[in-house]
């Protein structure tokens, strides 16, 4: 595992009339990038995904962290709450993050997960039903996956839903998504924890199966397009 603290890049990713603003982190050798989308009113600074991210960049996953929402839609939602539960509106921010990986040299080969948190985890599945060639895997922290009902036979991503032992609410509908889906998931129950994971060890639980889902599941599921990459297809 990598174990010297690494800088992240600070990127504007061009939406529309504006920006979104992301951290992009890129270890060396990297076997991956995982892109996070992040719960409603939250944001690329979020401290339970910073710590996530710091975990999947030890075991040599590069990580994006970027705003779901431009400056000026932010400043609105903080007053309105009008974008942080568009789904729809979310899953094509996913879908801009990818498409901006997939120009950047980098980045361009490596296999992208998705990690989504509360609502961003229906975000990020909606995202991976839209590019299935591009989308090799997918963890859910205490999401909402019911949120993408529409899009869930479409998701062929190997997907984990994390969520907490104490989170009951949330554990009913992610195995009501679970029974929609197609492709392989697995649901784990975090013991003790709450939907935010802040009990002792929760977080920590959260960011090591994390890890370990995406350095067993990217490897294996290089994007079509990647492939056609490497092969000079």
């Amino acid at each position: 595992m990598q174990t010297e603290a690494l800088v992240p890049a600070q990127v504007s990713i061009p939406i529309g009339g504006g920006w979104l603003q992301a951290e992009l982190t890129t270890p060396p050798h990297a076997m991956g990038l995982v892109i996070f989308a992040h719960g409603s009113g939250s944001s690329r600074h979020s401290p339970r995904n910073q710590f996530v991210a710091r975990e999947l960049q030890a075991h040599g996953l590069a990580t994006l962290l970027a705003d779901l929402l431009t400056p000026p839609e932010e400043r609105a939602d903080q007053y309105t709450g009008q974008w942080r539960f568009d789904i729809a509106l979310l899953g094509r921010r996913v879908n801009v993050l990818i498409d901006w990986a997939r120009t950047q040299a980098p980045l361009a080969d490596l296999p992208i997960g998705l990690f989504g948190a509360s609502t961003g985890a229906a975000a990020a599945l909606l995202a991976a039903a839209e590019r299935p060639d591009h989308v090799s895997a997918v963890v859910s922290r205490g999401g909402r996956p019911d949120l993408a009902a529409g899009a869930l036979a479409r998701v062929h991503a190997p997907t984990l839903l994390l969520v907490g032992e104490r989170d009951e609410e949330v554990i009913a509908l992610n195995r009501q998504a679970m029974a929609r889906m197609t492709s392989a998931v697995r649901l784990e129950i975090v013991p003790g924890a709450t939907h935010l994971f802040e009990e002792e060890g929760a977080l920590e639980h959260v960011a090591t199966r994390a890890a370990e889902w995406f350095t067993f599941q990217l490897p294996r599921h290089r994007p079509a397009a990647a492939e056609r990459a490497a092969t000079g297809g």
